[in-house]
Formats: structure tokens, sequence, C-alpha cells
């Protein structure tokens, strides 16, 4: 459970959607982080860096990461359906094998709709990009092994203020891209700064 203050200056329906980020579940794979938001991109916000806990497992998981930003408005902006905006980030590392196929641009965005049909999670107005980075040594550094990572940035609105589907959907892409299952059953600790 999130330890998360509300401030009375919120919007009633913001202040109902961080009350279902308090609520919602932590994956043990992760440590969460509040960040200070973003300014001037919504009357309300808020932001969470994730990471995977290297010290969870004993076998060699890739260390994903990843960013969540939840926006509220008083009036919808340009291509939002509702008051709210989820803005996220993942990235992590991937077998080389699998960062050279073709389909392996479409993985990220396939996972996180899934993550987000798994978790209940109703939206509308999703958009996203994937990005594949090979790298490959030349010259001096032609021994150097290949490696690729796949990164995703996606947005989409929330149809209602359970925000914390939404959270626990996005702690789920960042585990899938990371190596581990789509879902897991425990919790793990929230780091929180200013």
């Amino acid at each position: 459970m999130l330890d998360l203050e509300i401030d009375e200056r919120w919007h009633p329906e913001f202040k109902l959607a961080v009350m279902s980020l308090r609520d919602a579940a932590i994956r043990e794979e992760v440590v969460l982080t509040k960040i200070p938001s973003p300014k001037d991109l919504a009357d309300h916000s808020i932001t969470f860096t994730c990471d995977i806990d290297q010290s969870h497992s004993s076998q060699k998981i890739d260390r994903g990461t990843g960013r969540f930003v939840l926006l509220w408005h008083n009036h919808a902006q340009d291509n939002w359906t509702t008051n709210f905006r989820v803005i996220c980030f993942a990235k992590s590392p991937l077998e080389t094998d699998i960062g050279f196929t073709d389909d392996s641009s479409e993985l990220a965005w396939a996972w996180l709709r899934q993550a987000l049909f798994n978790r209940g999670a109703r939206f509308d107005a999703e958009a996203g990009t994937t990005t594949r980075v090979i790298s490959v040594g030349h010259g001096l550094i032609a021994s150097q092994k290949q490696h690729a990572e796949l990164e995703l940035r996606a947005s989409w609105c929330p149809e209602d203020t359970n925000v914390g589907a939404h959270f626990q959907a996005w702690q789920d892409l960042i585990c899938m891209m990371s190596g581990y299952a789509l879902e897991a059953e425990n919790v793990a600790r929230i780091d929180q700064r200013g």
C-alpha cells in the first residue's frame, strides 16, 4: 500500500484517483519512488518511477525501469476523452536475438494492452511508440557483445477514477519487459522523495 498524502487543493475527482493509487498492490519485484511531477502539463499531477529490485531474485533479471505520470486537467485537452491522462515510459534490455526480429517492436505495446486488460483498467485514446536500439561494435570495439534494448512511450485516458488498476498494469509491463511473469501475488515497498 502506498503512503501518499492527499492535497486538499486537489479536485475531488483527482483525490479519488490518488486514493485508488494508495490501495494499489505493489509487485515485490519492483521499487517504486514518488518523484516531483513535470510542471505546467495539467492542473494536477503525480509521478512515480519504477525499477526492478535486483536484490529480489537470485536469478539474472534484466534491469527494467519506467516512469508513470497521472495528469488531471479541469478541461480535457486535445486528444483527451476524459479529464485524466496517463503518460508512461518503460525500458529494458532485450535478448539480442529477440531485438533483431521485426516483431520485437510490437512486443511492448502488446504487453501493455494485455496488462491493462488483465487488471481491468478502463481506458480510451491510447497512443504510443516503441523503439528498439541495437548496439553493434565496430573497429576497435568490434569484439564488444551486441546488445538490444526495448523502450515504450505510451499514453491513454483512464475512463474512471480507478487509476490503481492502470498503475498495477504499468508495473506488470516493466516486469514483463524484464523477464518476469505478467502478474505477481506479493507486494513490495515504495520509496518516497519529495
